[in-house]
């Protein structure tokens, strides 16, 4: 019997000691419902955990950053709806003054409204924003902008690239007839001689002709009172500013034949609607410029437009560099929608400045006395129409790609909690158990060590 080492006691204490933190580590576990605590309660899980918690907690934010770039998206879409509306409501008044019924009055009545709407498209696109930052202005710095040509409803092919335009059609001749701002305009002849060739009469030809509207049977004689002429006395009834009709086809000559000068562009002094072609395609080219240049305020004039006849394929074309409009540049911001640096997680968008310079409908006029500007802003609030149609599909199909990475990277950071809470968080039944156990071993480690201190009781007996 010994006292100096009482092992039964050295024992009992050691094991109390064990119980007594184990019981420490379940009282934390369960306290702070984390298994791990620090890093020596499990070193590599630990490191695992923290990765993983920056990859929640990245992509939480990144869900949010989405969320932002929904709300901002639909700022922008929603604003671009009342353009839309507008520019509606413009066509409406532009379509109504196109109209011949209505009087110059009435057009300055109606370019009074669409003054108002073109000062509150712009006054849109000045004030919407989103977090301070403004959607529909554009950003800093400015670019050149085309703005789109138009066939001023001329009979032919317009064709154009990014910063030129051509427009193809049949050459004119004699007899042949063309609408040029809403006029029908008819191509002379510029005598007798050469509107007979034109109509392919001969001394062979029969039939009947009509000459200024009196009909005349083609005969091998000639009589007025009975309406028969020979083809050689066709001059006694027919000369300048007369009329000829043979086969449906119908050719008239320039009232003064001696003295107008056809290289040159020409119109005849008595019917203003006779015409020489080099006149015709003088006009066109007026037409091309005057539609082609709504809007932009580097506009085109005829000086500018080459025209360039094939001969051999009966067309002429008319080529031009589009007018133009300076403008701010795009606004562009990326959404970062990812926990990483990676690029494929930025989504980026893009929106065109939508002020009515960008629109090309800035000085719309529709108040002229013959309605032909009102007809020719039709095409340019139409293209103006499109421009917002296809900024309002961009921003629509952002927002449904949004929405789709917003459902991905929630489910992303739900699985990845769950994973998370695998490795860190506690088993609260399991750690119970444990509690429990350790509880029970703690109060026998307490009784054995006092029983093993109360062995050593026995030297006192000895003593005495």
């Amino acid at each position: 019997m010994v006292v100096q080492h009482n092992m039964q006691a050295a024992n009992a204490s050691r094991m109390l000691s064990i119980t007594a933190g184990s019981q420490a580590k379940s009282t934390e576990k369960l306290a702070s419902g984390y298994k791990i605590n620090r890093a020596a309660d499990d070193a590599a899980g630990l490191s695992i955990s923290e990765k993983m918690r920056k990859q929640i907690r990245g992509l939480t934010q990144a869900s949010t950053n989405a969320e932002d770039g929904v709300s901002a998206v639909q700022t922008a879409e929603g604003a671009l709806t009342e353009v839309h509306s507008m520019l509606q409501r413009m066509n409406e008044l532009a379509v109504q003054a196109s109209n011949g019924t209505n009087s110059e009055t009435d057009r300055t009545s109606i370019q009074d409204e669409i003054n108002q709407l073109t000062t509150e498209i712009d006054r849109v696109a000045e004030t919407t924003k989103f977090n301070e930052t403004y959607l529909l202005k554009g950003s800093n710095g400015t670019k050149t902008m085309k703005i789109d040509a138009h066939d001023a409803g001329l009979e032919g092919t317009l064709t154009q690239n990014t910063a030129k335009a051509t427009f193809t059609m049949d050459t004119l001749a004699v007899g042949d007839s063309v609408t040029i701002g809403g006029t029908k305009y008819e191509i002379g002849a510029e005598d007798l001689d050469e509107a007979i060739r034109t109509l392919g009469l001969t001394n062979q030809s029969t039939g009947s002709i009509t000459i200024s509207g009196k009909s005349f049977e083609l005969s091998d004689t000639t009589s007025e009172k009975e309406a028969k002429v020979r083809f050689a006395d066709i001059n006694k009834f027919a000369g300048a500013g007369s009329s000829i009709g043979y086969n449906g086809k119908t050719v008239s000559i320039f009232s003064e034949d001696s003295t107008m000068d056809l290289t040159a562009s020409y119109t005849d002094k008595n019917t203003k609607t006779l015409i020489n072609d080099k006149k015709a395609y003088e006009m066109v080219k007026t037409e091309l410029a005057a539609a082609s240049s709504i809007g932009a305020s580097n506009a085109i004039s005829t000086a500018d437009i080459d025209d360039n006849e094939d001969a051999s394929a009966k067309k002429i074309s008319f080529s031009f560099d589009k007018g133009s409009n300076t403008v701010q540049n795009d606004l562009t911001f990326n959404l970062h929608v990812g926990s990483d640096a990676d690029m494929t997680n930025k989504i980026g968008v893009t929106i065109n400045a939508m002020d009515s310079t960008a629109l090309g409908i800035k000085g719309l006029n529709v108040s002229d006395a013959s309605g032909k500007a009102a007809t020719y802003a039709i095409d340019a609030i139409a293209d103006a129409v499109s421009k917002v149609s296809a900024q309002r599909s961009s921003l629509g199909a952002i927002q449904n790609r949004l929405e789709h990475t917003i459902a991905n990277v929630d489910n992303v950071v739900e699985n990845s909690n769950a994973a998370e809470s695998r490795i860190r968080d506690t088993d609260m039944a399991e750690e119970m158990v444990n509690y429990s156990k350790n509880n029970i071993l703690q109060q026998a480690g307490q009784a054995m060590l006092a029983q093993a201190n109360q062995s050593t009781q026995g030297v006192l007996s000895i003593l005495g």
